[in-house]
């Protein structure tokens, strides 16, 4: 179960890669074009504000999960004994069990609202932002397991990850 999970959040990861290589190189012809041509892409604006931050910023957070590398303030923590270690980092990991199984609950239901009713961002275009609602829930979906197989290995492992 650990490799699946591995391998959905490093295919998750590699897709927001993609997405960030993407957004290069749309800014950079719209430079380009700006700057030699004196035109402009329209909509990049929003293309990058409403499709490829949001898919980078989420489609990352269960590949740092998974390795461990969110921001944590764990000062007292380690002054602990071990036992306690664990059960505190089990005790955290069950709430953001929780936490992120409601984002990812509450998100696909938006997402789901979203694209039915054709959503669009304000614009002198039609711009659909329906499609990066669903960055939302496949992220959160993707933490969630991430946490859910941080917190096997732990109780296997007998130790705070």
């Amino acid at each position: 179960m650990h490799a699946l999970i591995r391998w959905i959040n490093n295919a998750v990861m590699a897709f927001a890669c993609l997405f960030g290589v993407l957004m290069m190189a749309h800014i950079t012809v719209d430079v380009v074009v700006r700057f030699f041509f004196g035109g402009q892409l329209i909509g990049t604006l929003e293309i990058v504000s409403f499709y490829y931050m949001v898919i980078i910023v989420f489609l990352c957070l269960g590949f740092v999960e998974l390795r461990g590398e969110h921001i944590r303030v764990d000062l007292f923590a380690q002054m602990m004994p071990k036992a306690i270690q664990l059960a505190l980092y089990v005790f955290a990991c069950l709430l953001g069990l929780i936490f992120f199984g409601l984002l990812f609950w509450q998100s696909t239901r938006d997402a789901i609202s979203s694209t039915g009713r054709a959503e669009e961002a304000m614009s002198n275009f039609t711009f659909y932002i329906w499609p990066a609602r669903w960055a939302l829930p496949v992220g959160f979906g993707a933490v969630w397991l991430a946490v859910l197989s941080n917190l096997l290995k732990s109780l296997a492992e007998r130790r705070a990850l």
